[in-house]
């Protein structure tokens, strides 16, 4: 079966990793009037109160609705109209499902986006996020005191309780990516220190095809802070794009427009609209941050070409789910386009 549906993305990594602030800069280089976007924290059965008195964390795929997030993300790689649960992460609570109907893109953040083979096929692009751990501290304690009403004691309690699933769960999904970004501070910064001249390192796998970059070293050298290598990872050949924190003003300038030139259907936004990022309230610009988001970018115009024909993945998450009940029937299949009623049940 052929035709033309939503270009879904994938950004994974666990708490305080990035995701939100990448999928804002994508937002707005492909137009807000384009994307869908939706978080799997959205699916977790239980609120902030009753993690607390289960004693589990939100990182646990038992702790979460994933055969719902599984129907879902079939629905809008058809194109089909979700009612979507919704958590509030202010309030920690589970408020009013939401409607939302698929754009020409979907961009789809969280912890296990990633989790089961049935979600893994709905993706167009994986992206998992992982910035060192000492990083990735700061930006949650960060996060956590100034948005959702925690101590510093309470996130330092939180992430020593959730490390367990976070090695055994999250972490696990950077194998299934196609992209891995991994910002990172520069030789002899502290975590702490590094603020707007993050390094980021892009390893890009061939499980998907890549843009042709060779135009992004024409300049390399030791001094230009961008080096496109060849290496291994995981014991695989990637491409691996390193950009250095400590890029020059012109030398970014010089990347974003031989970028620019390779997005089709795109025009050109305000460099204040994408590579920006919050520091304690302070809005700041990270070059890093932009060329990535514009590479991303890429990939998601590439898949959504006028010439591609995308193809649909085989409606299997309807019948996954029914296969641990019983036979499935003609019915059931026609659930992976339609919401049963169980589900709109359980979305309340």
């Amino acid at each position: 079966m052929t035709g033309r549906r939503p270009v879904l993305l994938g950004i994974m990594g666990d708490s305080a990793a990035g995701k939100t602030t990448l999928t804002q800069g994508l937002t707005n280089l492909l137009g807000a009037h384009r994307v869908t976007h939706m978080c799997t924290d959205d699916y977790h059965k239980y609120d902030r109160a009753q993690r607390a008195a289960l004693n589990i964390t939100a990182l646990d795929p038992d702790c979460n609705y994933l055969d719902i997030l599984e129907l879902q993300l079939e629905r809008l790689h058809y194109g089909q109209p979700i009612l979507k649960p919704v958590y509030e992460h202010a309030t920690g609570t589970l408020i009013r499902p939401e409607y939302i109907k698929p754009r020409e893109f979907v961009i789809v953040e969280g912890l296990l986006g990633f989790h089961s083979g049935v979600m893994r096929q709905f993706y167009d692009v994986k992206v998992y996020l992982e910035p060192p751990e000492d990083l990735r501290r700061v930006w949650k304690i960060r996060r956590d005191t100034a948005k959702r009403g925690y101590t510093v004691d309470q996130v330092l309690a939180e992430l020593e309780k959730r490390e367990a699933d976070s090695r055994e769960f999250i972490r696990t999904q950077r194998e299934r990516a196609d992209i891995v970004v991994q910002f990172y501070p520069p030789y002899g910064v502290s975590a702490e220190g590094a603020n707007g001249h993050l390094n980021v390192r892009l390893i890009l796998r061939p499980t998907i095809p890549h843009p042709d970059m060779s135009y992004l070293s024409e300049k390399q050298s030791q001094d230009t802070g961008i080096r496109l290598l060849l290496g291994r990872d995981t014991g695989r050949p990637v491409d691996i794009l390193e950009i250095d924190g400590s890029v020059t003003p012109e030398q970014a300038a010089y990347l974003e427009e031989t970028i620019w030139r390779h997005l089709p259907g795109v025009d050109p936004i305000g460099a204040d609209q994408f590579g920006v990022y919050q520091d304690r309230g302070v809005k700041r610009q990270s070059d890093p941050l932009a060329l990535t988001q514009l590479l991303l970018t890429y990939h998601l115009l590439r898949e959504c070409g006028e010439n591609t024909q995308r193809l649909f993945a085989p409606p299997v998450a309807a019948l996954s789910r029914v296969s641990k009940a019983g036979v499935p029937s003609a019915s059931t299949v026609t659930g992976a386009l339609a919401p049963a009623p169980e589900t709109i049940g359980q979305l309340r």
